[in-house]
């Protein structure tokens, strides 16, 4: 399992972010990428077993499959990968704390074609408590910590992730940030921006308090990417999914914690 470095800990909290090269194994990759190809064709809010559409201003982001996890052994394999558990568990898992542990609230898939951007969105000014960055006496408190995975390479024009370095401890909102937050004006050319570039089976590790945006795509193909946000263990699904009892049954006991940390109460033999 990788462990957090002090470099990993000094760049995590001077700019809200991390690579992770090659974090996902490439049969894995190649696997997820069969997977999507082969998953049903579904119209916008329509369901797939425990899988929904739900496209983010469509025709502008892409096609989003939320609670991918649901969507095949592959997609379960990422639920605790070594490459980023113990660094979320460090920066979001409310170490050395009485509810110490995590929470998958949201997982998706992302697939955009041509066209379309992200406007910027989230910063440390005036922020969610649900996306705080906080550090202090030798512990991280963050709300939440998401794990872009790359299934294919991202480079110049391919609509890539736009973040605003320091951005998530920022006191003061950026002067632009109205300009740019809207589905009408591209975050492309907003000062301070950089556009994350990642090789295919790499990992964007970032704090949900970052500003970040989506470049847009120009590029012929598919940008596909998975998003998992992690929490703490206390933290509930922002938009309402739930984990089939089929899935919490099928995966191992560390899996279940993570996917269902605090399991329902009811009158009964506990």
């Amino acid at each position: 399992m990788a462990t957090p470095t002090e470099l990993d800990d000094y760049l995590f909290d001077l700019r809200g972010y991390l690579v992770l090269e090659q974090a996902l194994e490439p049969d894995l990759v190649d696997k997820l990428n069969t997977a999507l190809d082969n998953f049903p064709e579904l119209e916008p809010q329509a369901w797939a077993g425990n899988v929904h559409r739900v496209d983010d201003n469509p025709g502008n982001a892409g096609v989003e499959l939320q609670n991918i996890v649901e969507g095949g052994p592959e997609f379960e394999r990422l639920i605790d990968h070594p490459s980023w558990l113990a660094h979320v568990r460090r920066y979001c898992g409310e170490q050395d704390s009485y509810v110490e542990g995590l929470f998958i609230d949201e997982c998706f898939a992302t697939i955009r074609q041509d066209g379309g951007f992200f406007p910027v969105h989230s910063g440390g000014y005036r922020g969610a408590v649900r996306g705080q960055y906080r550090y202090k006496d030798g512990v991280f408190r963050c709300g939440q910590v998401n794990i872009l995975m790359a299934l294919t390479d991202i480079g110049p024009g391919d609509g890539g992730t736009l973040v605003i370095p320091g951005s998530h401890k920022s006191n003061m909102n950026h002067p632009q940030f109205e300009q740019y937050k809207s589905w009408d004006t591209t975050m492309d050319t907003m000062p301070g921006v950089v556009e994350m570039h990642l090789k295919k089976g790499d990992a964007l590790l970032f704090c949900d308090g970052l500003s970040h945006g989506a470049s847009t795509r120009t590029n012929p193909g598919e940008r596909r990417a998975l998003i998992y946000r992690y929490g703490p263990s206390w933290a509930t699904t922002r938009w309402g999914y739930s984990y089939s009892d089929e899935l919490l049954a099928r995966v191992t006991p560390q899996q279940r914690a993570i996917l269902q940390p605090v399991a329902p109460r009811r009158p009964g033999p506990q």
